[in-house]
């Protein structure tokens, strides 16, 4: 297309971990732990003008965001979305924050406003029990936030620690499955057993003892289990709600296979039914992926090796007077 002003944000999926404390009896509930990834992502662009949409899925949901944002700042009509590519929907990789975020903050920069990521999402409605769609967004990583408290509108990222650069992860995509969400994803937390406060202590005392540690020094034989144990601890307790541990028979099948060749961290992200498994090199992801591929070749399963992100979404301002773009830093939350 010819260039004309508009504005390119490119927002990274991410992997939802897991929560530490569910129901707590004083303090602060949820907490979770994420990673942003380089991959699947999401690409919209706000554009003064009409567009040709090509990502139909998205587009609709896209144009209710726009008109939400009309609702509260001064959008002028002439303004537009476009989605080029989308995280696919309800596999557990965040898309709808993100989708919502990329047409906020791709119209907020169009228009030369300030809208931060918070602003977005209290006006889209996005990412009020998790602060990991937010924090991935702004910032890139591997993420902690610290849960609601009494006053808690977004959850704060309270630890962020750059996921090393050489170690991969492999996500299994079971494409006949979705997630939970929505009403549904409500409900389903209002019907969960109680979480017990000593695996909550637990799962507390792997964040920061194993998870975080493993991550400063890159040892994954000390990051990997502990990821594992919080997958079976939470994927457990909402066993009920999803069907099993894991969302997809197929990917519990995968995941089983994976952690009895030796794989050290597996699990699934958020309602699933989207599985991954973490690799110290490219060489040993692309080993298992292939060998997967192969045993898993008649099923409806699809992998998918990605990096963890440690940069922020990006940000591209196209200028139609003389065909440049500049690309511009994110304002963090």
């Amino acid at each position: 297309m010819n260039l004309q002003d508009c504005v390119t944000v490119v927002a990274p999926a991410r992997l939802h971990l897991g929560f530490v404390d569910l129901n707590p009896p004083a303090g602060r509930r949820f907490g979770s732990l994420g990673l942003a990834l380089d991959t699947p992502h999401t690409t919209v662009r706000a554009i003064r003008g009409a567009t040709n949409p090509t990502h139909s899925s998205a587009r609709e949901l896209a144009a209710k965001h726009l008109h939400l944002l009309r609702s509260v700042i001064a959008v002028p009509h002439d303004v537009s979305v476009q989605v080029d590519e989308a995280i696919p929907a309800h596999c557990g990789l965040g898309s709808g924050t993100q989708l919502a975020l990329a047409v906020g903050t791709a119209v907020s920069r169009l228009l030369q406003l300030e809208l931060s990521p918070r602003d977005i999402c209290q006006t889209l409605a996005r990412g009020a029990r998790s602060g990991i769609g937010i924090g991935a967004f702004a910032r890139g990583g591997f993420l902690v936030d610290g849960g609601h408290g009494a006053s808690t509108k977004f959850p704060p990222i309270t630890s962020r620690v750059p996921f090393p650069e050489h170690w991969r992860v492999l996500l299994i995509f079971d494409q006949a499955f979705q997630g939970l969400s929505g009403a549904k994803e409500v409900a389903a937390f209002r019907t969960l057993p109680t979480f017990p406060e000593t695996l909550s202590a637990h799962l507390c005392r792997l964040v920061l003892t194993r998870v975080l540690p493993g991550l400063a020094e890159a040892s994954m034989a000390e990051f990997g289990p502990a990821i594992t144990d919080v997958q079976r601890i939470v994927g457990d307790h909402f066993a009920p709600a999803q069907g099993g541990r894991f969302t997809s028979t197929r990917v519990a099948e995968v995941l089983a296979w994976l952690e009895g060749r030796g794989v050290q961290c597996v699990g699934q992200s958020s309602w699933g039914p989207t599985g991954f498994a973490m690799f110290e090199s490219e060489a040993q992801a692309q080993a298992f992926m292939h060998e997967a591929q192969a045993r898993w070749h008649e099923q409806n399963l699809r992998f998918v090796i990605a990096r963890g992100r440690n940069t922020a979404a990006s940000v591209q301002v196209h200028h139609a007077d003389n065909d440049r773009a500049t690309i511009i830093p994110f304002l963090p939350t």
